[in-house]
């Protein structure tokens, strides 16, 4: 008899310890996963898909740039007073006398065809960085879903830890009562 309850015994710890593996291994591949997946987007958000451009974008961002630099501005600098200074000392034979109209009028038109040309090149960068916060988004609310699965997983593991720790006192408490059972007669 005591050898049957030995063996009754045994085979209840090993399946109590079976049964922990098996969570065990359930969670390792859990976070595996999850591991993976992350993997996966950080992929797609590192190496974006390369984007074509058309030949008036190209040419937008190049007039953005060089509008935008301190290049370009010594450069005008220097053609306005080049031009002024010019015209001022060629006097009466000046090409675009003192109140400059040609040179108004040269300024207007740069200025009408730069504005909508770096418009259209702000309204692309808008938009990309409109899709970069979309992805940020997207990988804060996988996050908080991340965050909130391993609550659910930790809650879950607690629970049958706590009850896999109820069976084994339970267990030990028989054992000790069959101990003192066996001491007192």
């Amino acid at each position: 008899m005591t050898t049957t309850r030995h063996r009754f015994q045994r085979q209840y710890l090993d399946q109590i310890l079976a049964t922990e593996d098996k969570h065990l291994q359930k969670l390792h591949q859990l976070v595996a996963d999850a591991l993976q997946e992350q993997e996966l987007i950080s992929q797609n958000l590192l190496n974006p898909p390369v984007e074509t451009f058309s030949r008036g974008q190209r040419v937008a961002d190049k007039v953005a740039t060089f509008g935008g630099s301190w290049t370009f501005i010594t450069t005008f600098l220097i053609i306005l007073i080049t031009w002024i200074v010019i015209n001022i000392i060629l006097a009466t034979k000046a090409f675009d006398p003192y109140p400059f109209i040609l040179l108004n009028l040269v300024l207007s038109c740069i200025a009408a065809i730069q504005a909508p040309v770096i418009m259209m090149s702000q309204n692309r960068k808008e938009e990309k960085d409109r899709q970069r916060a979309e992805n940020d988004y997207l990988v804060n609310l996988k996050a908080e879903i991340e965050v909130r699965n391993l609550h659910q997983k930790l809650n879950l593991l607690m629970e049958e830890q706590f009850q896999t720790l109820l069976d084994i006192q339970k267990y030990q408490t028989e054992l000790l009562e069959a101990i003192h059972r066996k001491k007192t007669p």
